[in-house]
């Protein structure tokens, strides 16, 4: 088990590297994390939900992710209020102050369930769990589901985390430790040392201090590391502020209140020549290239916002000047009409009740029409891409024949709660109509257009043909539409992740029997 002296350790990383080193020596890792609480998520082959990060373990152990390798989800929805997954499927919202009371003992049944699930079907596999957060943290223990009360309930044996980068990593250490009652602290087997700069031997006084101090091994000091890693938290993809060498294109995205799934930004944020600028109601959009709007776990709180800080504004101002704006999931829907949502379930908005239903005004960017209802959209979906087309020079020729001679696939899933209409004819983005839909807007060669799918990015040839169709508009040269799935790469940087563990950390001790 792969615990953390604080959030932000470098846990799932970890984890993950440690699921790749296992796959290499032949073994099957199983990674687990009994709750996680995050908004960027993934959708099984069985159309569970879990978190994304537990599904990046799984691709580093070399498995298909499900959604037992994280039965216990929650995804926050702001004032205190998080909403529950249980195994794959919501189970209702819970408060922060009545979660232990109302959801512990339901919550530890899907943990015990989920991971008599996942050995029953890799039966000579090894668990390889991620903590959550600190593991000490007083208050909570009495009713900590993912942390020390799993590590017993396994008798798995621990690594301890801490973040050199942060300061303070022997108070770290040495406090957590000392936090932990006597029956817990036989499980800590090693301790490690994350994101070191520097020589590491300048650490080799420290090292031995806090063996001496805790009698417990120091395992490994990892460095700090330069390649760009899917994040493990929002925080951490909206601090990589570093301006690319060799970016030609500025992209805009929203940096929405409820901002979720993150990740379907990754491929772009590993093109080298893109620059991802993230734009939070109330700052000024500028002119990029174009404007991205993501996905949202509360579509109309998020509304309000663009509209009270003037952003809503700022966006038609683009479109009208011949901007491109891009919207998934939540963010498809906000660029709609109209947005209903009859039971309150996306957050209050400014809008007007007819009937029984709360109804309001959205940015008016694409015409459609989206109802919120109690079921959520979750599957797996591939399908054929009509727009856009290496051969078109304007969005408003809408020439069906040259979109069939250069159509390309898309995969990736869906997650979202509403159903989505036209009020008016659209161009639809892929073969599947229910998919997304686009527009041309005014005489500036302004578009707007959007998707259900997440995802949509990672494929090679799809990105590269949208992002030619940006680089044409700003005179650049086109770039090769050759290229793989965003996967290969994200496997090539496991790779190197696994690289650097195998390099700095010695395992032995996690793996050796007691």
């Amino acid at each position: 088990m792969v615990l953390g002296t604080s959030s932000g350790a470098g846990k799932t990383l970890m984890t993950a590297a440690l699921c790749r080193v296992l796959r290499r020596r032949g073994e099957t890792p199983l990674p687990f994390k009994g709750q996680n609480m995050s908004n960027n998520a993934w959708v099984d082959q069985a159309g569970g939900e879990m978190a994304y990060s537990q599904a990046l373990q799984a691709w580093a152990a070399g498995l298909e992710p499900q959604c037992a390798m994280n039965p216990v989800l929650l995804k926050p929805q702001g004032d205190s209020t998080s909403e529950v997954i249980h195994l794959g499927r919501s189970v209702g919202n819970c408060r922060a102050e009545h979660y232990y009371r109302d959801w512990f003992r339901p919550g530890w049944a899907a943990i015990r369930t989920g991971l008599d699930d996942l050995q029953a079907a890799y039966p000579s596999g090894r668990l390889v769990l991620e903590g959550a957060g600190s593991p000490v943290e007083v208050n909570l223990q009495p009713r900590d589901l993912t942390n020390l009360r799993l590590a017993q309930y396994l008798r798995a044996r621990c690594i301890l985390v801490a973040d050199i980068e942060r300061g303070g990593v022997f108070a770290q250490l040495v406090g957590t430790l000392a936090l932990l009652r006597p029956v817990e602290r036989p499980l800590i087997r090693g301790l490690l040392i994350n994101r070191f700069r520097g020589r590491r031997e300048l650490f080799d006084e420290g090292r031995r201090w806090l063996e001496t101090h805790t009698g417990i091994p120091v395992l490994g000091v990892m460095p700090w590391l330069d390649e760009l890693f899917p994040p493990e938290d929002s925080l951490d993809l909206l601090e990589r502020r570093g301006r690319k060498a060799g970016a030609e294109l500025e992209i805009a995205v929203l940096r929405l209140p409820s901002l979720s799934n993150f990740s379907d930004l990754d491929p772009l944020e590993a093109e080298p020549s893109v620059q991802l600028r993230w734009v939070a109601p109330g700052e000024e959009l500028g002119n990029p290239a174009a404007v991205i709007v993501p996905g949202s776990k509360q579509t109309l709180r998020d509304l309000a916002a663009i509209r009270s800080s003037g952003l809503a504004q700022s966006l038609h101002a683009y479109v009208a000047g011949g901007g491109h704006v891009f919207g998934i999931c939540g963010g498809l829907q906000l660029l709609g009409r109209e947005l209903s949502d009859p039971q309150g379930l996306e957050g209050q908005s400014d809008g007007l009740v007819a009937g029984a239903s709360l109804i309001s005004a959205g940015l008016d960017l694409l015409p459609l029409r989206t109802v919120f209802g109690d079921g959520k959209a979750l599957r797996q979906r591939r399908c054929r891409a009509l727009w856009p087309a290496l051969a078109e020079g304007d969005e408003h020729d809408t020439s069906a024949d040259a979109d069939q001679q250069q159509e390309l696939d898309l995969e990736g899933f869906e997650l979202h709660r509403g159903s989505t209409t036209t009020l008016s004819p659209c161009r639809p983005l892929c073969a599947d109509p229910d998919l997304g839909w686009l527009q041309a807007r005014g005489d500036q060669g302004g578009l707007v257009a959007g998707t259900y799918l997440h995802g949509v990015f990672e494929s090679g040839p799809w990105r590269r043909r949208w992002l030619n169709r940006l680089r044409q508009r700003r005179g650049l040269p086109m770039l090769s539409e050759r290229q793989p799935h965003h996967s290969r790469q994200r496997d090539q940087l496991l790779e190197r992740l696994a690289d650097a563990f195998e390099q700095h950390v010695n395992l032995e001790p996690l793996l050796e029997q007691p």
